[in-house]
C-alpha cells in the first residue's frame, strides 16, 4: 500500500513554468513505477509522463516533449513533473499514480494520489 500526495500546483501565466511533486509513504517508493496523467473539465483523463522505477526509463505523451520533464528521488520517496512553455490547454488536474511492476504509459496504474490543479492563464 503507499499514499501519494500531490503538490505545486497554481495558477500561472502562459509560458510560465510550475513543478509538480508527488510525496509517497513507505519504505517501497522504489518499487513502483510512477506516471503523471490529466484530467481537465469535460475531458477524459490522459497520460502525461512516466518513469521507471529507478529513474533510467522515461515516457512522455507527445505534445508535452521537450516542455515536461519527469523525475524521481527515491531517498526522497517523490516523483516531479517540471513543466515550462505552459500553455492554456495544460489547464487540469494533475493526478501522479504508482504502479506495480514496469513502467506503462496506460491508466492502469495501482495507486493515485488526490490531484492538484493546475490552471495557466493566457
Amino acid at each position: 500500500q503507499v499514499q501519494l500526495v500531490e503538490s505545486g500546483g497554481g495558477l500561472v501565466q502562459a509560458g510560465g513554468s510550475l513543478r509538480l511533486s508527488c510525496a509517497a509513504s513507505g519504505r517501497t517508493f522504489s518499487s513502483y513505477a510512477m506516471g503523471w496523467f490529466r484530467q481537465a473539465p469535460g475531458k477524459e483523463r490522459e497520460f502525461v509522463a512516466a518513469i521507471s522505477r529507478r529513474g533510467s526509463i522515461t515516457y512522455y505523451a507527445e505534445s508535452r516533449k521537450g516542455r515536461f520533464t519527469i523525475s524521481r528521488d527515491n531517498a526522497k520517496n517523490t516523483v516531479y513533473l517540471q513543466m515550462s512553455s505552459l500553455k492554456p490547454e495544460d489547464t487540469a488536474v494533475y493526478y501522479c499514480a504508482a504502479k506495480v511492476g514496469e513502467v506503462t504509459t496506460d491508466g492502469l496504474y495501482d495507486y493515485w494520489g488526490q490531484g492538484t490543479q493546475v490552471t495557466v492563464s493566457s
